[in-house]
């Protein structure tokens, strides 16, 4: 039934079943480590919890929905996911991903997997044909975020499938931003999709959780597999809290558009502000990509100020009074950062500004407030 759900039926019911024991529509938290078997081999499908949860299960099946995925795979946290996938590969492999990716994905890929023999090149992947310079036999995984973060460059997913198509090269993105509300990469050629849960999936800043979503049974079973071995799974209640959430995604994420779009277009105005950061700009590069393959442009904004200095940063992410200066996104409360000393502190400056993350470069997460009341805070903050 649920292959034909509109998406806001999916968010409020997909893999959310009542609890056969009660009747209670909402999934129960399961809080338990382990589970009573009948005899040696005989049990009702859970045996241990870091292997599996029904409340787990729950959302795992409610956010393979919301994808229009086979699989899903809960992780402790958005880099736990990742972590999973890099762990697919073997030494010698090599990666290609965009060059303005969040800041933890960069470090674990260079101080984690780097040593362990696994190539990784940071390309500017706005034009799929830059792939054509970089894949060559090694190439296990391109990696894609789109929008990237923070400078919300679009990356063509259609494209880049097109250019591995018939080679064995896996294609992973990084759905954060644009929740499966505005985009689903799976229909779109993705073999893997990641979100950082903590973000618009969960909604209300209050979970640290990760997602993959995929269709192919075989590399869900090697990533099940990981999620089992490894043990980076999150608990029960946290489970409980993203299916909660789910039920309101999409009524958040016509919000967060709304007021995203209302922010971008007083900010492409002011006197102060050198360049915006929006796709849903058309005077963004790849606005006309970013029209094909998204319903709509979401509220991740960033801004580089005419003054490009950290201290001219400083004086407006310090002066707002609504927007609150803390890592992380998508929660219903609006969130300023400053990417450079911040998300993206692990990056080498010199590769940071070559992305377009500069000094003066502060990152909005457009909440859900009144749009008036949050364009009034920073317009007092930049005067």
């Amino acid at each position: 039934m649920q292959d034909n759900m509109k998406f806001a039926t999916k968010a409020v019911h997909a893999g959310v079943e009542p609890d056969p024991t009660t009747g209670a529509i909402m999934t129960p938290i399961y809080q338990t480590s382990t589970y009573v078997q009948q005899g040696i081999g005989n049990h009702k499908g859970y045996e241990y919890s870091r292997t599996h949860n029904p409340t787990r299960t729950a959302l795992q099946n409610s956010l393979a929905a919301l994808e229009n995925g086979k699989h899903g795979i809960t992780f402790g946290s958005g880099l736990a996911a990742i972590d999973a996938v890099i762990k697919l590969l073997s030494p010698g492999d090599e990666v290609i991903s965009v060059n303005d990716l969040y800041g933890g994905t960069y470090r674990i890929f260079k101080t984690v997997f780097e040593k362990f023999g696994i190539k990784f090149h940071f390309v500017d992947m706005r034009n799929a044909d830059i792939l054509d310079q970089y894949i060559n036999a090694n190439t296990k995984l391109v990696w894609v975020e789109t929008p990237t973060n923070p400078t919300m460059q679009i990356v063509d997913i259609v494209g880049v499938a097109n250019k591995i198509k018939g080679k064995s090269i896996l294609l992973g993105v990084d759905n954060t931003f644009a929740s499966p509300y505005l985009q689903n990469p799976l229909d779109l050629g993705a073999d893997i999709v990641m979100h950082s849960v903590t973000k618009y999936l969960g909604g209300h800043s209050d979970v640290v959780m990760g997602a993959l979503i995929l269709n192919d049974d075989e590399l869900a079973q090697r990533l099940y597999t990981l999620q089992n071995s490894c043990g980076a799974v999150h608990g029960p209640q946290d489970a409980f809290l993203v299916l909660r959430g789910i039920k309101t995604l999409h009524l958040r994420m016509k919000a967060h558009c709304e007021n995203g779009r209302v922010m971008a277009e007083f900010l492409v105005k002011h006197p102060k502000v050198a360049h915006v950061n929006w796709p849903g700009l058309p005077s963004h590069p790849n606005h006309e990509v970013a029209k094909t393959q998204m319903r709509d442009f979401g509220g991740m904004v960033s801004f580089t100020l005419k003054e490009n200095t950290i201290a001219a940063a400083n004086k407006v992410v310090s002066a707002v009074k609504i927007f609150s200066l803390a890592e992380s996104l998508g929660g219903v409360e609006s969130l300023i950062g400053h990417p450079a000393t911040m998300t993206h502190a692990s990056i080498p400056q010199a590769e940071r500004e070559a992305a377009g993350v500069l000094d003066s470069l502060i990152r909005l997460s457009v909440g859900v407030e009144d749009i008036n009341d949050l364009v009034a805070d920073i317009e007092q903050a930049l005067s």
